[in-house]
């Protein structure tokens, strides 16, 4: 792991940014963009364990977090260098966590009737903004992959991510006894 001693280097002040492997690319590239998008899905998912989700989400989201540092790891490293400094990546075993987490909680909340607005309670609302920055971070990532080669699981695990986060959107709310907040198509 790296000791980092200072915070401030001066190394982007011209616009740039190093990569894992040490490559210099500009800040705007589609590879900074994208692990710049993950790291701002995770600021939100700290925000929602900050305002208090209920007790059964804390250790998900923590390992969640943890999961995006891997991603942001994965995103950083050009796919070459992966062979020559070993760095935590998405697995197959984080997609099949959070397909775990959504059955558990699916039976909970039940089925999906409507289609909801997000909102209800403050942490549904908190996870509901951590769901669309996690559709954006995928897009971003579908944008990279599209000109560089990325990490293998990575596009499924922010795609499987934004269904958990919906769904634990419901489960805020219904543990809260809170009704989740229904469309009205004829507004």
């Amino acid at each position: 792991m790296p000791r980092i001693t200072k915070v401030y280097t001066r190394t982007g002040d011209t616009g740039t940014t190093a990569l894992g492997g040490g490559q210099r690319v500009p800040k705007e590239s589609l590879r900074v963009t994208a692990f710049g998008t993950v790291d701002e899905l995770n600021s939100h998912l700290g925000v929602a364990l900050a305002v208090g989700v209920s007790e059964r989400l804390q250790a998900p989201l923590q390992a969640i977090q943890n999961e995006l540092f891997h991603l942001g790891s994965d995103l950083c490293m050009l796919e070459e260098d992966k062979q020559k400094w070993p760095i935590p990546q998405i697995e197959a075993r984080h997609i099949d966590a959070l397909e775990h987490l959504m059955d558990e909680l699916m039976d909970k909340v039940g089925p999906l009737e409507n289609f909801i607005l997000p909102g209800g309670s403050q942490t549904s609302a908190h996870l509901h903004v951590a769901r669309t920055v996690c559709r954006r971070a995928e897009r971003d990532v579908v944008a990279l992959s599209r000109e560089e080669s990325i990490g293998s699981f990575v596009i499924k695990y922010l795609n499987r991510l934004s269904d958990a986060l919906f769904v634990m959107a419901r489960y805020e709310n219904f543990v809260r006894n809170i009704p989740d907040v229904i469309w009205d198509s004829r507004a």
